[in-house]
């Protein structure tokens, strides 16, 4: 079944097929026994499955970035997908094994989403956030372009990280027009930068994992720190008013500080940023597992919204 993907299996069906290795934990049992939790991807998407009696070398082997020949059976646990595994396997020099071919990509090319950025920079009229961003993405440009926004829950693909911060702008456009009271460059400069540190929190798109930096510190604090040291190479004062603020921006851009931001956000601009930012990931989250559900059917559970499922209306061609 060299055409099967991953999104294509129901219930029931044999699999086989290659797939990527997107994640890999090592975990015990009851009894204290390794077993591997692993994620397989492909382009169309990720299916989650156990490898039960697993082996030391199984264990070296089957990690994240490897593609391997997945042999099994796809199920349900918990209303969530599943394989259930009967064989797996590193793949061949002979066989498809490139790990690039696995990855999904954002839905606008590079170039494209260079392009649709190009006026939010030019729009940013405050000197010294325009210097601080322009400076920053340059020095993380070739990282912006190729990363991930995310391990797993949303734009967790090539370009995920530019994409998202793409959308984001889009909406702040929209709701700067109906709203002109809006600062429109803080905002913009906010959106900008307010995931960049995940070129430095995620190792990259092609089984993508949290750095030891990344863990330690999160691509809030880490992002926070570049626009200080972005000061310090263009001679700004730290404590300027509008360095202040941008900071503020990405440092609130969470929204609670039980999901990482050290502060709430108390400007207009810095919640309208929180508020876009959850906006676009839940649309991308829900987006995916609707493409993959049947018209009538609910789909499966997203644990990133409190694991609730989304019903995919039956409407005829004229009302879609």
């Amino acid at each position: 079944m060299a055409d099967q993907q991953l999104a294509d299996l129901q219930d029931g069906d044999h699999v086989q097929l290659f797939a990527l290795i997107k994640d890999a934990q090592i975990r015990q049992t009851r009894k204290g026994d390794d077993y591997l939790s692993l994620t397989f991807s492909d382009r169309s998407g990720d299916l989650m499955g156990n490898l039960w009696d697993v082996n030391e070398e199984q264990e070296q082997s089957l990690t994240p970035g490897t593609v391997v020949y997945l042999e099994g059976t796809r199920s349900s646990y918990k209303d969530n997908p599943q394989v259930n595994i009967d064989s797996v396997r590193v793949a061949t020099d002979n066989e498809p094994n490139d790990p690039a071919d696995y990855v999904a990509r954002a839905p606008e090319s590079e170039e494209q989403i260079k392009d649709e950025l190009r006026p939010f920079l030019k729009a940013i009229d405050n000197p010294v956030w325009q210097k601080i961003v322009y400076y920053l993405i340059g020095q993380h440009g070739e990282a912006f372009f190729k990363s991930p926004a995310a391990k797993s829950n949303h734009h967790a693909f090539v370009g995920g990280l530019s994409y998202h911060t793409l959308s984001i702008l889009r909406l702040a456009q929209s709701v700067c027009e109906l709203y002109p009271v809006i600062n429109k460059s803080l905002l913009y400069s906010g959106a900008l930068l307010h995931d960049l540190g995940k070129t430095i929190e995620l190792s990259g798109a092609i089984g993508t994992q949290y750095t030891v930096t990344g863990k330690l510190i999160g691509h809030i604090s880490l992002i926070d720190g570049e626009i200080c040291t972005a000061c310090e190479e263009l001679h700004l004062d730290q404590d300027a008013p509008e360095v202040v603020l941008l900071r503020h921006m990405v440092l609130s851009h969470h929204g609670l500080q039980e999901y990482g931001s050290p502060i709430r956000p108390q400007l207009m601009e810095a919640e309208i940023l929180h508020h876009l930012d959850e906006l676009d990931a839940s649309i991308m989250m829900m987006q995916t597992a609707l493409r993959k559900t049947a018209p009538g059917e609910f789909s499966d559970c997203i644990f990133a919204l409190d694991n609730r499922s989304f019903y995919r209306p039956l409407l005829n061609k004229k009302n879609e």
